[in-house]
């Protein structure tokens, strides 16, 4: 046995790593949307894959539509890495436009719709966008401030009506134009797939940089933290501009699991109760307001709808009261509540689970699968203390690659490889963390700092308000002085001194509002999210003087 093979092999002196025989494997980067949509096209052709309200597609139709926007998109000179803005309410058409945009290497600027035709060109004009969908109802956004654009004759492209208008082409002739074939264009992970542009609550918008790789990781760590399968459906209630219904998009795409997009142009409650209950919907993401106005419908009507299928429910955006949080599981009762904190740049960064919900009410919840341990840092950059008050950093592997074209804006986000947007919290001892502010929202009256969130915390649990928002009034003695905005609850009528003689005792003194208007709840400043802009009614108060 000693001439053997294996005696000799062990008899053999070591000689370092000469002797070691190495394979290198290149290993394949995580596929892109557009790719993950051609693996379930080939696994499930004939799935129900993505639709809305009037039009449906398989997963074998949403992939041959997505190559042919790909190809048609290219075949007008577009090439990988341009950038190509949308504007469209809710519909279908954003699937594909996902999809396609991903498989041809080009750089999708959703834009929202909401958006005042100046808004419109400087994102167009910061982009440097040199193509432009649009959806009919829309088309006369644009057609005014057209002349002011960058954007090349023959790169305006319309969908949404039988009739293309003059000056645009036709989306669905494009499609139809276009090749079948996958356009085999080399998309990388640390490619550029959208520019998000922020919703501007301290400023004008900034462009978020979102690579195929951040969001193939964070499809993979959405579907961990919400264990989704291919056999939920996702309704995409959120605007389809917006990063949240991009993430859910992308990750139900990736898990093989069907889509609707709820594609009314205004919010319907009780229709949304009925497309739930309709399409057996299994998720979907809303904010707070939504729910409110579901559950505000008669019990009658509320019966009227099997919801059982709904299994997972999202509060995002805002935090939602403990009423309302116990009434979305008294009605949803198949569903889990979960609620999470993100960002357009950050992505989701924690999660409060269902079994949290209670026992941590007013938490955000902890660190996101996938995520590091957040920071809490004083203005010197130092971790504060358990309890204390510090500025949030997270840090997610899915995070915004830089700010379009604004290098300083994106070294003042980061500390090392920590991001912050600028909001305030604290951290209690098992790890949960609580969203304090924003910290361009915190109100400084005679050199005590307010966190306005803590003020409307206290505002909302009055029985006569259904929505409010704190800002700092200018004080010629203590440089501001609390004021409050409020919404009441239908037939309610609380007076200014009602409120504050409410407050008197309930929170300290120098945080009590020293002045309340009211205002009707379509007069409340907010982002296409429900996040109330602050910003704005500050501005509106300087202008009255």
């Amino acid at each position: 046995m000693a001439g053997s093979a294996g005696a000799g092999s062990r008899d053999r002196p070591r000689t370092g790593h000469a002797d070691v025989c190495r394979v290198v494997v290149a290993v394949k980067p995580l596929l892109h949307m557009g790719e993950a949509l051609t693996l379930n096209a080939a696994q499930y052709p004939d799935k129900p894959g993505a639709r809305d309200l009037s039009r449906a597609m398989t997963f074998g139709q949403w992939d041959e539509r997505a190559c042919r926007l790909a190809n048609a998109l290219l075949g007008l000179g577009l090439r990988k890495g341009d950038r190509i803005v949308v504007l469209a309410y809710n519909c279908v058409e954003w699937m594909e436009i996902y999809a396609g945009t991903a498989k041809a290497g080009l750089v999708m600027v959703p834009l929202n719709f909401r958006l005042l035709g100046s808004d419109i060109r400087y994102i167009v004009d910061d982009s440097e966008a040199i193509a432009l969908i649009v959806q009919n109802d829309l088309v006369d956004c644009v057609d005014g401030i057209r002349a002011d654009l960058a954007v090349p004759d023959g790169r305006y492209i319309h969908f949404g009506a039988d009739t293309t208008p003059a000056g645009y082409r036709s989306y669905e002739e494009l499609i139809a134009a276009g090749s079948t074939r996958d356009p085999g264009v080399p998309v990388a992970p640390e490619d550029t797939w959208a520019f998000m542009y922020t919703s501007g609550t301290t400023g004008r918008p900034k462009g978020a940089m979102r690579s195929h790789g951040g969001m193939a990781l964070h499809n993979l760590a959405v579907l961990a933290n919400f264990e989704f399968s291919r056999h939920d459906t996702c309704l995409l209630v959120m605007p389809m501009c917006h990063a949240n219904s991009l993430i859910f998009a992308s990750a139900f795409a990736y898990a093989g699991a069907s889509s609707c997009v709820y594609d009314a142009h205004s919010f319907d409650p009780e229709q949304l109760l009925r497309t739930m209950a309709q399409q057996r919907a299994t998720f979907t993401s809303l904010v707070p307001t939504h729910y409110i106005m579901m559950l505000a419908l008669s019990q009658s009507v509320r019966a009227g709808y099997d919801v059982d299928c709904v299994r997972r429910l999202l509060i995002s955006s805002a935090p939602a009261r403990k009423d309302t949080k116990l009434a979305i599981m008294d009605y949803f009762k198949n569903s889990q509540l979960f609620e999470i904190y993100g960002s357009t740049e950050q992505g989701f960064a924690t999660i409060l689970r269902p079994e949290e919900q209670l026992s941590k009410l007013g938490s955000i919840g902890r660190e996101f699968i996938g995520c590091s341990r957040m920071r809490l840092l004083d203005e010197d950059g130092d971790d504060v203390d358990e309890g204390e008050v510090g500025e949030i950093y997270s840090h997610t592997p899915w995070c915004f690659e830089s700010y379009w074209k604004l290098p300083e804006k994106t070294a003042e986000a980061f500390r090392g490889t920590h991001l912050s947007v600028g909001d305030m919290g604290r951290r209690d001892e098992d790890g949960f963390y609580y969203l304090v502010d924003r910290k361009n929202n915190m109100i400084i009256s005679g050199g005590l700092n307010i966190y306005p969130s803590e003020v409307e915390n206290l505002l909302g649990a009055h029985a006569d308000v259904q929505d409010v928002a704190v800002i700092g009034k200018p004080d010629a003695k203590w440089g501001e002085s609390v004021h409050g905005v409020i919404v009441l609850r239908d037939g309610a009528e609380a007076t200014e001194q009602q409120i504050i003689a409410w407050c008197t005792g309930r929170i300290a003194d120098y945080k009590r509002p020293r002045s309340v208007e009211f205002i009707h709840d379509l007069d409340m400043p907010r982002t296409a999210t429900g996040k109330i802009l602050h910003r704005f009614l500050r501005d509106r108060l300087a202008r009255k003087g």
